[in-house]
């Protein structure tokens, strides 16, 4: 169940539920959201008496869930639970772009294309220190260095950092200089790692895995919510299927399938769905009239030399292009496209 604090409840109050809900043996999770704090009372107990927690002081309502994702659940939040990155509000009316290489090569590529994206309007820069590829023998990305890149690039543009965490010993490092924490596909189900990175402190972007159901996907995110932080981002990037033209299949009834049970906001990432660059754009305009919150997209100035992914990466000009046909349907749909943050290099 979860209990719906009162907006002005003190945090004398917020703390004296938290007490009453583990004093009755169960565990009680605390989510801060901005207008109003929610405590989930988490348990096999049944014959918990309720009535003692709605008359105390500071207490709005509880609400049952039955949903077995009791966090993630849209009975948790009725409404859309925005994550803050860096400046910009992933959930709300604006859609987000985040773009990006596959991987980090060097210094002087990435600001080449962080500067690329911003100018078209891009407000994240997504980009991989840690790779995990499917043969040992490839790429496998520039770790701290490439982290450091990441930061300095990130700063210097105002663009917020978005990359891939792969492993439990790697959450403080990654934390350090990214904005955003992903997790993989495959690591959907590390119920280590998503543990982790619910104590870190860092927003993070959830992937779903690419054999999981929406809800396999929505239970993992119930470790990261479990350790009480909220701002996560679920990403939608293609299942597998029988279809062998593309990489992945991507799910686009995910978006509206994910947001009628969950307040989590949703990205949707076109170019891991499909794989081929000729793709990305019409999926990313499909994601965006589904009611996704924003998309993530791989951009290189050369994909046939990049290190990984390049063939369905954008190159600037074209990811140019598929910015104006989002912004001309973000418009129609009444929300427009968010503007990427100025900073003091820009001026």
């Amino acid at each position: 169940m979860i209990i719906v604090m009162q907006p002005a409840a003190s945090e004398e109050q917020i703390q004296h539920v938290v007490e009453a809900v583990e004093e009755s043996g169960l565990e009680a999770v605390l989510l801060r959201g901005e207008q109003r704090n929610v405590i989930a009372a988490i348990g096999d107990k049944r014959e918990v008496v309720t009535e003692q927690w709605l008359a105390s002081p500071g207490v709005e309502r509880i609400i049952p869930i039955l949903s077995p994702y009791k966090l993630a659940s849209r009975e948790a939040s009725p409404g859309a639970t925005p994550v803050r990155l860096d400046g910009q509000v992933v959930g709300e009316q604006k859609v987000q772009v985040i773009a990006g290489p596959c991987a980090v090569e060097d210094l002087d590529c990435t600001l080449d294309i962080a500067e690329a994206v911003k100018e078209a309007g891009a407000v994240g820069l997504r980009g991989g220190a840690y790779k995990p590829r499917t043969s040992p023998h490839t790429f496998q990305g520039l770790e701290e260095e490439g982290l450091k890149i990441l930061h300095a690039v990130g700063r210097h543009t105002g663009l917020a950092v978005v990359t891939e965490v792969l492993d439990v010993t790697h959450v403080e490092l990654v934390a350090r200089y990214a904005d955003v924490l992903q997790v993989g596909a495959r690591n959907m189900q590390n119920f280590n790692l998503l543990t982790e990175l619910g104590k870190a402190g860092k927003p993070v972007m959830l992937k779903r895995g690419m054999g999981a159901t929406v809800r396999e996907l929505l239970m993992s995110a119930e470790y990261i919510l479990s350790q009480g932080n909220g701002n996560l981002i679920l990403c939608e990037r293609g299942i597998r299927s029988f279809e062998d033209s593309v990489r992945n299949v991507l799910d686009i009834s995910a978006v509206p399938n994910i947001k009628s049970t969950s307040h989590l906001p949703v990205l949707v990432d076109p170019s891991h769905a499909t794989g081929r660059w000729d793709l990305v754009a019409p999926l990313a305009c499909g994601a965006l009239a589904a009611g996704a919150d924003g998309v993530m997209v791989e951009v290189h100035p050369q994909p046939q030399d990049a290190l990984c992914d390049g063939a369905q990466a954008l190159r600037p000009e074209r990811f140019t292009r598929m910015m104006d046909d989002l912004g001309r349907l973000a418009e129609a749909l009444g929300r427009g496209l968010a503007s990427p943050a100025t900073v003091e290099s820009d001026q």
